[in-house]
């Protein structure tokens, strides 16, 4: 260990702010533009397929590169990655605040969710590279804490630079605020980011990324166009064939690890049951973020509140998230596993005050109520998540294990788009007056209370199996 490593690079808390940008701005691209999806609808004429997509295509394209995202870094270097990820992520925004067509949109989110595939893993990898041991808690902290504020000034933010129109904008600045983020995080990443690499990289499962691609698009897209163009027979047969490309992707990766090869994902890592089981429950965590798209349509479409108000709205979701995530580590020492457990339930419990909030006469106090007890149980829930999911995990994968979950959840944000804002837009029917908003509202939250309270029964299985990776099992990088 050289005297550098073991006291940390000089310059690491001058360069935190820059990593930490490349963490804050994909996770306040994810809350930001709900907000603005009813003026992004009307501006550019999309159908509300369009609009799910504007959301789940950025999420799935994040999801499958992730991964590989990490990996490229381990090859080519993290500075590298990290200074060409963010470079492209500030002019894929560039695009989105320019598109000029709902079909020019997605393009540009699509493009987003690349470019952040590559820049978001560097992060975490930097800052484990740049730190010394005894710094990185405090790190890792701020690290952790920006996700909370993304979320908490996402939706705000979105609000007012929606309401703003500065400079004839609306919707666009969502996007375009992006760009001196952008520019002065690559200019800071240019001169205080020194160049890193993992000694024994391992080289980019190509053929993974393309099955793995090509199931999720097979899955996604006839989810969110299937129910505009009435079920034809083609969605059906999409959906069949996704199935079957994941099982060729699976047989795959065996084949490709039984060959000495590096998978893009370790299927050894499936035959520990808790962790088979913690990526169910991530799949059915994250598809809350549904509630966001038909919380704005509600808002704005039914209720005819402007963006602004719908932001405001928000807060008190976004309060408790970022509150509850300070305290859960604390609530996962004490309670285990039962922490994710009680965090579920306290979101179906706010979702259902939520729920029977929006139908009655004078809706306010109980609405604040109810998103604050959802926002609280999320706060808890997403880090239990992560921690309670790969605790049980060998260190040797305990890289690859976060990278799956991470995936998983956008994943889950992408289905969640796709199905419940499928459900909300079924029972909105084509009506346009307050009463069927609030009707296709309570029924895709009343889908989200489902998904919650059977994932809650399913996370009381944890932790009576014990996690078993086989011995032979290959190494993988850390992320």
């Amino acid at each position: 260990m050289t005297t550098q490593d073991a006291t940390g690079d000089p310059r690491r808390w001058l360069a935190l702010p820059i990593l930490l940008a490349g963490a804050f701005l994909p996770s306040l691209d994810f809350f930001i533009v709900n907000v603005a999806l009813p003026a992004i609808r009307t501006d550019l004429h999309a159908t509300p397929a369009q609009v799910q997509f504007v959301i789940s295509a950025y999420a799935a394209t994040y999801a499958v590169f992730l991964i590989s995202g990490g990996r490229l870094g381990d090859l080519f270097g993290r500075r590298r990655l990290f200074l060409g990820g963010i470079s492209g992520f500030t002019l894929a925004s560039m695009l989105c605040g320019l598109a000029w067509s709902p079909t020019a949109l997605i393009a540009g989110r699509m493009l987003q969710g690349i470019t952040a595939a590559a820049m978001a893993p560097q992060v975490l990898a930097s800052i484990r590279v740049m730190f010394p041991t005894a710094e990185q808690p405090r790190a890792l902290g701020l690290y952790t804490a920006t996700f909370g504020i993304a979320a908490t000034l996402g939706q705000l933010l979105g609000g007012v630079l929606v309401s703003s129109h500065l400079w004839g904008f609306g919707w666009q600045l969502i996007f375009l605020v992006n760009l001196p983020v952008g520019i002065v995080a690559i200019i800071g990443g240019n001169l205080l980011l020194r160049e890193s690499r993992a000694p024994q990289a391992q080289r980019l499962d190509l053929g993974g990324v393309a099955l793995l691609s090509l199931a999720l698009g097979l899955l996604v897209y006839p989810l969110v166009e299937g129910r505009e163009q009435g079920w034809p027979m083609w969605t059906f047969v999409m959906l069949g064939t996704s199935l079957l490309a994941l099982v060729a992707f699976v047989r795959y990766e065996i084949r490709i690890a039984s060959h000495g090869g590096a998978p893009l994902v370790d299927v050894s890592l499936l035959r520990g049951n808790d962790f088979v089981l913690g990526l169910v429950i991530t799949l059915c965590f994250y598809m809350i973020s549904a509630f966001f798209l038909t919380f704005a349509a509600y808002l704005e479409d039914g209720l005819h509140h402007n963006a602004l108000q719908t932001g405001i709205a928000t807060v008190p979701f976004t309060i408790g998230f970022f509150l509850a995530s300070l305290g859960s580590a604390k609530a996962v020492e004490r309670f285990g596993t039962r922490a994710l457990t009680m965090s579920l339930v306290a979101q179906a419990l706010g979702f259902g005050l939520t729920v029977t909030s929006v139908q009655n006469a004078s809706p306010t106090l109980g609405l604040i109520s109810g998103l604050l007890v959802a926002g609280l149980g999320y706060g808890i829930g997403l880090p239990s998540l992560i921690k309670i999911v790969i605790g049980g995990m060998d260190s040797r994968h305990a890289g690859l294990a976060s990278g799956m979950v991470i995936t998983v959840l956008q994943i889950s944000a992408a289905l969640g788009v796709a199905i419940i804002g499928g459900v909300f837009y079924s029972a909105l029917g084509g009506h346009d007056d307050a009463h069927a908003y609030t009707h296709a509202f309570s029924t895709g939250l009343y889908c989200n209370i489902a998904v919650l309270l059977l994932t809650a029964l399913l996370s009381l299985a944890l932790g009576r199996t014990k996690t078993t990776i086989a011995v032979g099992a290959p190494a993988v990088s850390r992320h």
